[in-house]
């Protein structure tokens, strides 16, 4: 996978335009660009079928080797009780956001899993907050930091120190929405040039309006051969297609209420080393809080990352041009 991160990383620096989106909002979760409303994560006593399988959440924060100035990671309406958040028989929930670094952190395979678990907690806690209903927190900012790169786990493939926060829903059904941002400041958010944010199970709150069109960027490494995209409690209210260099507009299953489906779709080389855009398009306004992953032909889950490497990808047409003798 190394060098074919690499070289869609480059391929974005050298882009100016895409450097400038990258400058702009590269370390918010979710990113303008995906246009996905919020993460989600809801208590662990709430009903599945509202949206939300396993009640974590798991975020990686990519810092680039030559960075050596602290970084912060923000959270933003951290508490669950409020503006934004979902409640269903008054606020009775706590959501608890735990930041690891260090050895462990991303390369145990358990922290790369879709589920919680076994070892999906590894490496060093760093900072720990838990959450209820708090007004304090209510549509404002949480902060994490400084934290010094070097605490993070150094992962030679994406070439730079990497932090692992995990939202996990603790007593209660509500449902919590919130935000992240890393930035080099504790009180604003400034992006971290270079840097990057990615998960390998995505849960989220679609934008409530009709025809609102949402990008999921999984990366595609030299090794891929296939895919299989596995979505849970779409209420069959989105159409899902696959584009890319290779994809114009490829179908594919989206799942009905508290169930999860999936499909197969067969990757081809000029695909490899870029993005998937996974545009899932909203059929009405109703709210709708989905979970998503992708996993290669040995059942191996790909990176969703904010800023897709290499660009949102742009369908290639081939032109088959015969000449007259």
């Amino acid at each position: 996978m190394a060098l074919s991160f690499l070289r869609a990383l480059s391929g974005l620096l050298l882009t100016g335009f895409l450097f400038s989106v990258r400058a702009a909002s590269g370390q918010a979760v979710p990113n303008p660009g995906e246009n996905i409303a919020f993460l989600v994560t809801f208590g662990s006593q709430a009903d599945k079928s509202w949206g939300d399988d396993d009640f974590t959440q798991t975020f990686f924060f990519l810092v680039p080797k030559e960075n050596r100035q602290p970084v912060y990671i923000r959270v933003f309406d951290p508490d669950c009780g409020g503006q934004y958040d979902e409640a269903k028989f008054g606020w009775n929930t706590s959501t608890e956001f735990s930041l690891y670094g260090g050895a462990g952190a991303h390369s145990t395979p358990d922290a790369r899993a879709t589920e919680p678990k076994g070892q999906f907690r590894a490496g060093t806690l760093l900072k720990q907050a838990k959450f209820g209903a708090d007004k304090a927190y209510d549509n404002k900012w949480f902060t994490f930091g400084p934290l010094n790169p070097l605490e993070g786990e150094f992962v030679k493939e994406f070439d730079g120190y990497v932090f692992k926060l995990v939202a996990q829903g603790k007593a209660g059904d509500d449902g919590n929405l919130y935000r992240y941002f890393m930035s080099t400041s504790p009180t604003q958010n400034v992006p971290v040039e270079g840097g990057n944010a990615f998960t390998y199970e995505y849960s989220f709150r679609l934008s409530p309006q009709k025809r609102a069109k949402t990008h999921l960027y999984p990366f595609v490494n030299d090794h891929v051969v296939s895919i299989k995209q596995s979505n849970f409690d779409i209420d069959g209210d989105v159409a899902l297609k696959i584009f890319s260099v290779a994809k114009n507009g490829h179908p594919a299953k989206a799942s009905g209420d508290n169930a999860w489906t999936s499909s197969t779709h067969l990757i081809s080389d000029k695909e490899h080393g870029l993005s998937l855009d996974l545009q899932l398009t909203s059929l009405s306004k109703a709210t709708n809080d989905l979970v998503f992953y992708v996993t290669d032909q040995y059942d191996v889950a790909l990176p969703f990352f904010a800023v897709p490497l290499g660009g949102p990808p742009r369908y290639r047409y081939e032109v088959d041009v015969k000449i007259r003798k």
